[in-house]
């Protein structure tokens, strides 16, 4: 690691506070156990208030307070403490409050705080002290700002003798407001620094030795001016303002100020160099432990998500917290998305093609979904943060508890490494923490829980065993539609938002259906299905049918097709080598307004697509080729028309077919001439 250099404050400060002395006493103070704060949300909460009361000490202004902070005191956790946050906190600031200045010494009050404190990590020290000042300064700042509005106010101001005229005090209170920002930055630099993954990327101990007393005299520094700052605000109550003793205490402020910002101005840039450089080896450190095999995926799983929390996960079907350790032994899929993870039509379908899949009961326990979500922005927003929880408490996979503490070298590798790019996608970890597959997620959306273990050569094994069929067009996309599938019915689908063309589509097939021609008709709008689709669907159900697909599931419909051509593009496929690729961009990219329509039967690999006019063609020409739908079925009969024959009568064409069940049954027209094929069976 490069040497971090120490700065001029350091080197030169004469004060006997900053000698081996003080650092010894500090040292004897700190006695850190297992309790664990969450120091960063408790430090927002104080930024909170301090940003409020900013506003509101603008002696008196009228302007409205706008603020996006996300934290809200009950969620902050103390883990494994045997007291309440709120106990701390108030012990903390009856330290501050209820001592009289005078009887001992700010070095000694200090340290007595200190001792209180001696149980957390220098940051939570830090936070929690300015926890317990933010308290009186928040309620003094408050009825500053709502005594000219409010009577209650006016009447609890009198009882505590808050002087009237605050003018006087702008000095004392806007020195008071700039030293508040000050301590609040510095806590930031603490808890940045300790929430460094230094034990896992091996700093330079010389650097640490160096950097790890300055972090006990900062969080010195912090805690004996936040007694400061609360002496004076006591002292505001009950005081004839008089010029000089408002100078003095402004001053007093002012000095610490100026001694704060000083280590803030050394400590920031130590600080910022010490996590570019740890980021940096925590990168490497990363990419080897994906490159190398391992027993199980502990060791991966605990770099990405346990660094600064041993319970990071939440298993939301409990709310219960969860180690690592519970997936052990499991293939691991990690959804990586925005904190509004995905629209709803498609995190119903992953629920539905996981969790709520047939096949899951097969697998269960096997593998894993993990939602990772990550901000959009550089820091969660508050509205990011109100959005996760309202998702996480209806989703019935594991998550990160606290995804805003996840380390941002491990954000930054997802980003780089895995492409993510704000498009959710679904990383796969085996049981052994290896990458099998950087985005499973179209797979997911293809065949559900039967992609288990959802690898990439799982994915290339199951589109080996596909054909262009009804079945892959339409399967999980509703049970019932599933079902006449499986049953070997005629099925056609249809397209258009032409709404005379569907009543005409419809008409003509009403005709077909009347003559003895079984089929069952579903309509699917086209791609991105909007309000429009809606509107006809509503038509469709007053007029002509009740379309069996709702519009939730028409969506659904062509998120799998959408999913199907990234999965083949992926997999090196494309529409002029890939039949399948070649019938679904068909689909996809279909901008007649005349329609189309795909006809298929069952199971059977023999389905025909026609579009536009060609399709009122050929529906005009059923009395021609109706008759042939007894001996050739609807399909091949219909494609007399659509395909005639390239000779005339019969021809000696042989095609020889692997056997498939129902082959025994089944019928084929020869190619040429458009007749039926004779049957032999060939046994080797």
């Amino acid at each position: 690691m490069t040497s971090v250099q120490s700065g001029s404050f350091w080197q030169h400060s004469q004060s006997y506070l900053d000698d081996e002395i003080l650092i010894k006493k500090l040292l004897l103070s700190h006695d850190p156990d297992r309790r664990r704060l969450n120091s960063e949300m408790l430090l927002s909460a104080v930024e909170n208030i301090v940003f409020h009361a900013t506003a509101s000490e603008e002696l008196v202004s009228d302007k409205p307070v706008n603020a996006n902070f996300k934290s809200n005191i009950s969620n902050i956790e103390l883990i494994e403490s045997p007291e309440p946050l709120m106990h701390t906190i108030y012990k903390i600031a009856h330290e501050m409050l209820c001592k009289n200045p005078g009887e001992e010494d700010l070095h000694t009050r200090t340290m007595a705080s200190l001792d209180l404190l001696g149980s957390h990590r220098w940051g939570a020290k830090a936070a929690l002290a300015l926890a317990a000042f933010a308290i009186s300064y928040g309620e003094f700042s408050l009825l500053i700002q709502l005594r000219p509005h409010i009577p209650l106010a006016v009447s609890i101001a009198n009882f505590k003798q808050i002087p009237s005229n605050m003018s006087m005090l702008k000095p004392q209170v806007k020195a008071l407001r700039s030293l508040s920002k000050t301590m609040v930055d510095l806590t930031k630099c603490i808890i940045e620094f300790e929430a460094l993954p230094l034990v896992h990327v091996g700093p330079d101990m010389e650097d640490l030795a160096v950097m790890k007393p300055k972090i006990y005299v900062t969080a010195y520094w912090i805690i004996r001016s936040t007694l400061v700052c609360s002496s004076q605000i006591k002292s505001l109550m009950a005081m004839k303002p008089e010029y000089s003793n408002i100078t003095i205490a402004a001053w007093e402020l002012l000095s610490l100020d100026n001694r704060l910002s000083s280590i803030y101005g050394h400590l920031r840039p130590q600080v910022d160099a010490f996590h570019r450089q740890t980021e940096a080896k925590m990168h490497q450190k990363l990419l080897s432990l994906f490159k190398k095999s391992h027993i199980d995926n502990q060791n991966v799983l605990q770099m990405l998500f346990a660094l600064k929390d041993d319970l990071p996960l939440k298993d939301c079907s409990t709310q219960g917290k969860l180690g690592v350790s519970a997936l052990k032994s499991k293939v691991v899929l990690l959804l990586i998305s925005k904190p509004d993870l995905l629209p709803f039509e498609q995190l119903f379908f992953l629920v539905n093609q996981t969790y709520d899949h047939p096949h899951n009961d097969k697998i269960e326990g096997s593998y894993a979904i993990i939602w990772v979500p990550i901000s959009f922005y550089e820091a969660w927003t508050d509205a990011e943060q109100k959005l996760f929880d309202f998702i996480s408490n209806s989703m019935p996979c594991y998550l990160v508890r606290q995804p805003w503490s996840l380390n941002s070298a491990v954000v930054n590798f997802m980003k780089q490494e895995w492409n993510y790019g704000g498009e959710a996608i679904m990383v796969v970890l085996d049981s052994e923490g290896m990458i099998t597959n950087l985005n499973a997620l179209d797979m997911v959306f293809i065949w559900g829980s039967k992609a288990y273990p959802f690898s990439l050569s799982r994915e290339n094994e199951l589109w080996d065993g596909e054909q262009w069929k009804m079945q892959l067009i339409t399967n999980e996309i509703h049970p019932i539609l599933t079902q006449w599938v499986e049953e070997g019915r005629n099925i056609c689908i249809y397209g258009s938002e032409n709404l005379d063309w569907i009543r005409e589509f419809n008409a003509k097939m009403k005709d077909i259906k009347d003559a003895g021609m079984q089929h069952e008709m579903i309509y699917v709008g086209k791609n991105n299905p909007g309000e429009h689709t809606k509107e006809i669907l509503s038509i469709m159900n007053r007029e002509i049918h009740s379309n069996l697909l709702s519009f939730t599931k028409i969506q659904l419909f062509w998120l799998r097709l959408e999913s199907m051509r990234r999965s083949k593009s992926r997999l090196g496929n494309n529409a002029s080598t890939d039949n399948v690729v070649a019938q679904i961009s068909a689909l996809l990219d279909n901008n007649n307004d005349n329609g189309w329509a795909v006809y298929g039967k069952g199971l059977s690999t023999d389905i025909v697509r026609v579009e536009g006019d060609e399709i009122f063609r050929c529906l005009n020409l059923f009395r021609q080729w109706g008759k042939n739908v007894g001996r050739l079925e609807f399909i091949d009969a219909l494609r007399t028309v659509l395909e005639p024959p390239l000779v005339d009568g019969p021809c000696n064409h042989t095609q020889v077919v692997p056997y498939s069940e129902g082959l025994v049954q089944g019928n084929m027209v020869c190619q040429n001439c458009k007749l039926l094929m004779k049957k032999l069976t060939i046994y080797e």
